[in-house]
């Protein structure tokens, strides 16, 4: 069957290192893509923007522009009210961005911009109640409700990664403790690991002897490779970060009852370590356990370009 994949817009993922932009057309394949380091200042950054689009939009004809960002919205998705590791304040980015492009842009948070992807091209497709947890640095969350991206009434909903489950816990960035991103998600894998390292309760594990004189150098990604050999450390830590899951998405289910949960983000890859045991907790904890259907839980499809694909067929809707 013919389909149609014509129109091309650009999607930009902005992270704290990263700065991505691609052409993706309608049918979600990324037909190119530039990257350069993230700018640090307000100027610097929208330049970086301008310059990514001239080069790309010398290539292919571009019709919009999306940008997905780690930040706090307004309820129009037109103002960045605040973004942790990026220079925009209070800053009206849509109508900048506007002005130097020349062509619409519409601007989405990152989550709900990956969740957009994963709906119309990947894991969520036909999905009518259903939320993305995306686990990396912290937890990014997205809710959708019939096709639609539910924000809340100022435009801030979900935040799943600062729901408190440990009170008075690990201290979290947001100003808050205990909140679940600081046991599950990428970074907290790597200081639980710390800690069962420091712990003494495994100085048998080739983790334990690589590591416990320089904590500093272990990453998610180590400590995941380790799990995967039976490191005992490692093991233990990526059983506490699949305690958390399963936790949390107890919570998310007892409140929102989804039909589905997408995981995504960076350590979904490595989900045949802690998934089924994450699934086994959140069946115990979750009201009426045994006697409720449980929502099926699956990985996202999409990887590390959802964002991307997600705001670059938002912004479709404006060309």
């Amino acid at each position: 069957m013919f389909r149609d994949c014509g129109t091309a817009t650009i999607g930009f993922d902005i992270g704290g290192t990263n700065l991505r932009g691609a052409v993706v057309d309608a049918c979600g394949t990324i037909l190119d893509l530039e990257q350069v380091p993230t700018p640090s200042s307000t100027v610097a950054l929208e330049r970086g923007i301008q310059h990514i689009v001239e080069k790309l939009g010398s290539r292919h004809h571009i019709h919009a522009v999306g940008v997905a960002v780690a930040a706090f919205l307004d309820s129009e998705c037109t103002t960045v009210r605040f973004a942790p590791h990026l220079p925009w304040r209070d800053t009206p980015v849509k109508q900048r961005l506007e002005e130097f492009l020349q062509v619409p842009v519409r601007v989405e948070h990152d989550a709900n911009a990956a969740a957009w992807g994963e709906y119309r091209f990947g894991a969520a497709r036909k999905a009518k109640t259903w939320t993305l947890f995306a686990m990396g640095t912290g937890i990014g969350g997205a809710l959708m409700i019939n096709g639609e991206i539910y924000r809340g009434a100022y435009g801030t909903a979900p935040e799943f990664g600062h729901l408190t489950v440990v009170p008075d816990g690990r201290t979290c960035p947001c100003g808050k403790r205990g909140c679940l991103e600081r046991y599950c998600s990428g970074t907290a894998l790597v200081a639980t690991a710390r800690e069962i390292i420091a712990s003494g309760a495994f100085d048998d594990s080739r983790l334990s002897i690589d590591y416990h004189a320089r904590p500093e150098a272990l990453t998610g990604h180590v400590v995941m490779q380790a799990a995967r050999r039976g490191d005992t450390a490692a093991v233990a830590a990526v059983e506490d970060f699949a305690h958390w899951l399963g936790e949390g998405l107890a919570i998310v289910a007892d409140v929102l009852d989804p039909e589905l949960i997408v995981i995504g983000g960076g350590v979904a890859s490595e989900a045949m370590l802690y998934l089924d045991k994450a699934q086994e907790h959140y069946a115990r904890r979750i009201v009426g356990a045994g006697h409720r259907p449980l929502a099926r839980l699956r990985t996202a499809e999409l990887g590390s370009e959802a964002g991307m694909i997600g705001v670059a067929d938002l912004a479709r809707q404006l060309a």
